[in-house]
């Protein structure tokens, strides 16, 4: 399983990951949507050279995954847990991936743009995250080209993502703004300020078990720092917010937070059937509980490994088959109960 989900960052009662991304292109290539599979595999050639075949120490270091040779189930299984996206799942014919072993690090090749460098870690960790990932740009960087303009910056598929070409964000478990009434209020005021506020796979997914991405939309006129810290200061005033709601729940209105809690612990230590959605609201709930202290339970790390492996593809990837979504249902609910003993 992904470091990021089996480690506990700073602020890990509520700060869940930090992802900081650069798009990037090569000059010379047409961008990926008409990019031909002749021309792709060249690319793909070129950034894998420079990023393992010019660089000893990461040759160990990085897996090859080329989006064809595996499975649907498979390419599930890497979006689910946040290391390729939806763009390179729908460029499967030309699309791959470099993935570190501890899979924090993610550099996908033909996504949207022709490289996708991507640091994901436990917790709030900006400037970390940002640190990881600017260095593997720069080992990038040494050998290729990159398409540049003085005036406009990096220049990308997508005009978004002009300029600096970073995208950071982080994604934040936000149960007791959500149970006050406030968490609409805190999205608005986010929104008011340039930042999105996604589901937990992104734009157009759902908020399921109370967690939002918050990330930048500007890319071009501001800097790399700017980004950093306008998304680390709204960060920090939402975990304030979040924990002051928590703290009102707790003593006015602790018995119906108990109830809550001690119920959803009692169906995910038992059911034998269960949604994605279900589940997803459940292990918010014990989560919840345990940072209150309501529960007097240490599984954090498998809670987050849980939110991970209850997703469609995750599971099929656990039992080695494929299932339909009632058989998904069952073994959801097996896995459960198997974790958390």
């Amino acid at each position: 399983m992904a470091k990021w989900l089996k480690e506990i960052g700073p602020h890990a009662d509520i700060v869940v990951s930090t992802r900081v991304r650069l798009a990037r292109n090569i000059e010379g290539f047409p961008f990926p949507h008409i990019l031909n599979e002749e021309k792709a595999e060249e690319l793909k050639k070129i950034v894998m050279e420079s990023v393992i075949s010019g660089n000893s120490t990461l040759q160990n270091h990085f897996n090859i995954i080329s989006m064809k040779d595996i499975s649907q189930i498979e390419r599930l299984n890497y979006l689910e847990k946040y290391l390729v996206s939806p763009d390179l799942i729908r460029h499967s014919n030309i699309g791959s991936a470099l993935i570190n072993k501890e899979e924090t690090i993610s550099i996908l090749i033909n996504e949207e743009d022709h490289i996708r460098v991507q640091c994901l870690l436990p917790g709030l960790q900006l400037e970390k995250a940002w640190d990881l990932a600017q260095n593997i740009d720069d080992l990038i960087e040494e050998k290729i080209n990159y398409s540049y303009e003085e005036e406009l910056g990096y220049l990308t598929a997508c005009p978004t993502n002009l300029g600096t070409g970073v995208r950071v964000s982080v994604m934040l478990h936000l149960p007791a703004l959500s149970l006050t009434g406030h968490i609409n209020g805190v999205l608005k005021a986010s929104g008011q300020i340039g930042l999105a506020v996604r589901g937990i796979y992104g734009e157009g997914t759902d908020f399921l078990g109370h967690l939002y991405q918050i990330s930048n939309q500007v890319t071009l006129g501001i800097t790399e720092q700017e980004i950093i810290s306008n998304i680390s200061d709204v960060t920090m005033q939402i975990i304030q917010n979040e924990r002051s709601a928590r703290d009102k729940l707790l003593h006015h209105r602790k018995i119906e937070l108990e109830d809550k809690v001690f119920r959803s612990y009692g169906i995910l230590k038992n059911a034998r059937v269960m949604s994605r959605s279900e589940a997803m609201q459940l292990i918010s709930d014990i989560k919840l509980g345990i940072n209150l202290g309501l529960i007097e339970n240490n599984n954090m790390e498998i809670l987050n490994e849980l939110t991970a492996l209850i997703q469609p593809g995750c599971l099929q990837k656990y039992y080695a088959m494929e299932l339909s979504e009632s058989d998904r249902d069952i073994k959801r609910a097996q896995l459960i109960r198997e974790m958390l003993g």
